[in-house]
C-alpha cells in the first residue's frame, strides 16, 4: 500500500470538486443498500466512466447505467485519468470510479475490493474534504489492522500484496475541511474492471 500525503493541491482539490458538481448532476447520488437484507448504506454514492459499481437486494455488481436514471454514467474528468497515471504504474486507463460521498456518522465497514477481472490493476482512491480514519488490515477477515487519517488531497493506492487488503472508514473528523461548502467528505475510488485485450 502507498500513501501520498497532500498529493493534491488546493487548485487541484478545488477544480475537481467544481468537475464533480457539474457530473453528478448528470448522475446524482443515490444510497445503496446491502445484499438480501436491503439495509442502507451510511454513505451516498455515484459513478463515473464507462462502469460503475453499484449494491442493490440482488448484489454487488458493475453496469454500465446509473440506477435510478438509467442513463450511462458520466466520463472522466481528465484530472482523474492524469492522477491514474502518476500513480498507478499500471499500463491501461481505469473504467470505473466509484464517488462516496460522507456526511454525518458515515463510514465504510472493513471490506475486500474484489468485484473486478483484475487483480493486477491497482486500486486508487483520492480523499477531498474532511479528514476521514481509514483502517487497513490484511487480505483474511479478523487479521491485525492499523489505522491512519486521510486529509484532503491526499493518495492511497492499493496493489501487489495489498491489492486485496481489507480496508474501510472508520469515521470523518467533520470541521477539518472548507473544501467542501456544506463539508463531510469525498472519496473516489478509481478501478480497472476488465482484463485488458491480450494483443
Amino acid at each position: 500500500m502507498r500513501h501520498f500525503p497532500g498529493f493534491l493541491d488546493q487548485t487541484t482539490q478545488e477544480k475537481l470538486v467544481e468537475d464533480l458538481r457539474d457530473l453528478v448532476e448528470k448522475a446524482p447520488l443515490f444510497t445503496p443498500v446491502m445484499p438480501r437484507i436491503g439495509k442502507p448504506f451510511s454513505v451516498r454514492m455515484t459513478n463515473l466512466g464507462a462502469l460503475g459499481w453499484v449494491s442493490d437486494k440482488a448484489g454487488y455488481r458493475y453496469q454500465a447505467a446509473h440506477p435510478v436514471t438509467g442513463k450511462p454514467w458520466p466520463a472522466f474528468p481528465e484530472s482523474l485519468l492524469v492522477i491514474w497515471d502518476m500513480v498507478s504504474h499500471y499500463p491501461h486507463p481505469p473504467e470505473a470510479c466509484l464517488v462516496n460521498y460522507y456526511t454525518g456518522s458515515a463510514k465504510m465497514g472493513l471490506h475486500q475490493d474484489r468485484d473486478e477481472e483484475d487483480f493486477a490493476a491497482p486500486v486508487v482512491s483520492i480523499s477531498l474534504g474532511d479528514t476521514a480514519v481509514f483502517r487497513v488490515g490484511g487480505i483474511a477477515r479478523g487479521g491485525k489492522t492499523q489505522s491512519f487519517k486521510l486529509a484532503s488531497g491526499d493518495v492511497v493506492v492499493l496493489d501487489g500484496a495489498s491489492r486485496l487488503a481489507f480496508h474501510g472508514i472508520d469515521r470523518v473528523i467533520a470541521g477539518t475541511s472548507t473544501l467542501l461548502k456544506s463539508g463531510g467528505r469525498i472519496n473516489l475510488t478509481l478501478r480497472r474492471v476488465t482484463k485488458p485485450a491480450v494483443s
